[in-house]
């Protein structure tokens, strides 16, 4: 091969290899745009562009009575486009930049006015279009600062870009802030906010933003592209004045019995709506806080307010009677002995017995009468759904522990005597009121409701009713023995000193729990629970109601722990709900004078007589007129006015005397009260204007 050959070999291969490998690029190229370009622009535009999710306004909780519990407001991030189109020439901008800047330090107050001059005209230089202002800035803020220089020269003209986040705050503060509850992120759901979540949170919009030089992302456009729409809104059963009323009561007796923690649940009987519900934690000496939901999830021993269920199967079984006596002297069983705190008071009625809470007498009469068959009372129990959650519409509900003879945990001669008088057992606050609640409610046993309707732009959209549990508990007989043993406790027995009130019966237990220390058991340290449960007014039942005060130190018997708030809260609800007052008997008496009136204006007059179904005789014309006590109702006589004179106001209240007067250019001095029984002016003789005129009222 010579030379010239070799050479052109050479340049051929090269020149082959150039072109296959243009060929490969273009191919490439061609496969890039074409096949996947989708693909690759898709990843270009999110590296560049993107959309984010915009927050909807949360949904409300109301009250009962109407009042907001929970709401969310608007919070702002302040940004700003230091090239908009309103500044975008440097003329203006640094007309007015140290105008802003020195509003800015005033209303800010976080730098001097040249630190935020400094601040913009350097971030002018750097032709930022997103400088962070301010966070955490209010709707009334944000107004303020619209007004600001440059900022006031419009939406789109001045730069201001308001980035809105929403936060939610408790209008009440603490009050049923438990109940209310929150919902966040990688926690656990709470109270309301928790369980109802998915309406309130509404329907989340979506922005489009753009990443700028800094890694930082900004709003493409100035409005949303795709609105979020708001949450609906949850009307609870809580009456906001009855939470005040009990939250407060039961935070006193805890600060005095410095006490670990306690709850109160208030419940309207017919309906099962909680009007109020507390609970609170010791944080520190006489400092305690909602920490945790003692009242639905704070499982322990009831002690002796479960002592109701105990007679309502022995009476429903009949192998008792209020009446039948009982030895209330220490009652041995294998391996323990059961005795009465305050000591044997003999050998006594079964109503006294409950009424003096007895705990050596409800233990002999349950295991004399289930010994043999011990299944048949833990059957009642189960039969009233004791042993089942209630199905709380918020979250957290402790499940309650009922033993029966088929648990390996039985023991045949201790487990039923000592449940007969609430141990060996695990119920919640919430469980045990709901079960007093069914006695007051006539035998139906409805469960608890927190939530009453859910609202959508004003229209209801969901409305919630009482589930009913179990429709009658017990004869009606047994339930009749059962509320006149309860009301005894109060006017006979252990709440007589205390929770009895002469103005309307309450009905109620009293319950003194030794409860055990977590894995230590009964008898490593002794920690008591005070609680009573109950109803009022007795006769006509409209609201249940529970206190539980856990770990009491100065003193633990429930009627004196548990029994002072339970008065104090129902006191008040009575003294403030008119529907509950007892009518006041009418009571007529002979031949008497007609009500007093005061002289004044006739038409004021006539109005009263006509409410009160009075007689009065209106002859006269006149405006003003004064009354005569007649044995056939009422007379009315003319109260004359001249001009010029003293006008006569004897026998007038003290407004239309004073108004007289004054209209008639006489200046009013007053003594004493009621209606004018003497004037120093003469009626009838002529004034002088500004003269002073004595008013006596009596």
């Amino acid at each position: 091969m010579n030379i010239r050959t070799d050479i052109l070999l050479r340049v051929y291969i090269a020149f082959g290899l150039i072109l296959l490998f243009a060929f490969a690029v273009l191919f490439k190229l061609f496969n890039v745009q074409l096949v996947e370009g989708k693909k690759w622009r898709a990843m270009a535009d999110s590296l560049s562009t993107r959309y984010v999710k915009v927050e909807a306004v949360r949904g409300n909780i109301y009250s009962v009575d109407g009042s907001l519990l929970a709401t969310s407001v608007p919070e702002y991030e302040l940004r700003m486009d230091l090239l908009a189109g309103g500044i975008e020439k440097d003329g203006v901008f640094y007309e007015k930049v140290d105008s802003l800047a020195e509003k800015m330090s005033r209303f800010f107050g976080d730098k001097s006015e040249r630190e935020y001059a400094a601040m913009l005209r350097q971030a002018r230089k750097d032709r930022a279009r997103y400088l962070l202002i301010k966070r955490n800035v209010t709707h009334q803020e944000l107004n303020e600062i619209k007004k600001f220089p440059i900022f006031n020269m419009g939406r789109y003209q001045g730069g201001l870009i308001a980035v809105q986040k929403n936060k939610r705050i408790l209008p009440f503060k603490s009050l049923a802030a438990r109940t209310i509850g929150y919902r966040n992120e990688h926690v656990q759901p709470v109270g309301l906010e928790g369980a109802y979540g998915d309406f309130m949170n509404g329907e989340t919009g979506r922005r489009l933003m753009q990443r700028i030089a800094g890694g930082t992302w900004m709003p493409v456009n100035k409005d949303i592209e795709i609105a979020p729409k708001d949450g609906s809104d949850i009307i609870s059963t809580i009456d906001i004045n009855m939470q005040d009323v009990a939250q407060n009561a039961l935070l006193k007796q805890l600060i005095k019995s410095d006490a670990d923690h306690g709850c109160v649940i208030l419940m309207e009987v017919a309906t099962g709506e909680v009007r109020a519900i507390a609970n609170y934690t010791r944080t520190e000496k006489g400092e305690y806080k909602e920490k945790f939901n003692y009242a639905i999830a704070g499982n322990q021993d009831p002690g002796s307010t479960f002592k109701v269920a105990s007679y309502m199967a022995l009476l429903e079984d009949n192998m008792v009677d209020t009446n039948t006596m009982v030895e209330t002297g220490n009652y041995k069983i294998p391996g323990h002995i059961i005795k009465d705190s305050h000591g044997s008071i003999g050998t006594v009625s079964v109503k006294k017995a409950f009424e003096e809470s007895s705990n050596a007498a409800v233990a002999k009469l349950v295991n004399t009468a289930y010994r043999e068959d011990q299944e048949r009372f833990t059957d009642h129990l189960y039969r009233w759904h004791l042993n089942e959650r209630l199905g709380l519409q918020i979250p957290g509900e402790a499940s309650p522990v009922i033993k029966n003879p088929s648990n390996k945990s039985w023991n045949k001669n201790m487990t039923l005597p000592q449940m007969a008088y609430g141990y060996e057992m695990q119920l919640t606050p919430l469980k045990m009121l709901s079960f007093y609640n069914a006695i007051a409610n006539n035998g139906k046993y409805v469960a608890p409701i927190f939530v009453r309707e859910i609202r959508r732009l004003g229209t209801t959209i969901e409305k919630f009713n009482a589930r009913v549990l179990n429709d009658k508990i017990c004869s009606d007989v047994t339930l009749r023995k059962m509320r006149e043993m309860l009301e005894g406790v109060v006017k006979e027995g252990t709440g007589k000193g205390i929770i009895y009130n002469p103005l309307y019966k309450v009905a109620g237990k009293t319950g003194t729990a030794q409860v055990a220390d977590g894995n230590k058991g009964y008898r490593v340290k002794r920690q008591y629970q005070a609680s009573f449960c109950g109803y009022f007014p007795a006769d006509h039942p409209k609201y249940s109601l529970i206190v539980v005060v856990n770990g009491p130190k100065n003193g633990y018997y429930a009627a004196q722990v548990a029994g002072p708030p339970f008065r104090e809260i129902a006191d008040k609800i009575y003294a403030n709900d008119v529907e509950m007052y007892t009518p006041v008997q009418e009571h007529f008496v002979g031949n008497t004078r007609m009500p007093p009136s005061k002289a004044g204006y006739k038409q004021a007059t006539q109005t009263v007589y006509k409410a009160l179904g009075i007689k009065a005789f209106f002859a006269s014309n006149s405006e003003l007129v004064n009354t005569i006590d007649t044995n056939n109702g009422i007379a009315v006589k003319e109260v004359k006015v001249y001009p010029g004179a003293v006008p006569d106001v004897s026998g007038m209240g003290l407004k239309d005397a004073v108004f007289l007067v004054s209209n008639s250019g006489l200046r009013p001095v007053i003594k004493g009260y009621g209606k004018v029984v003497k004037q120093s002016l003469e009626p009838g003789s002529k004034i002088v204007k500004g003269h002073p005129i004595i008013l006596e009222l009596k």
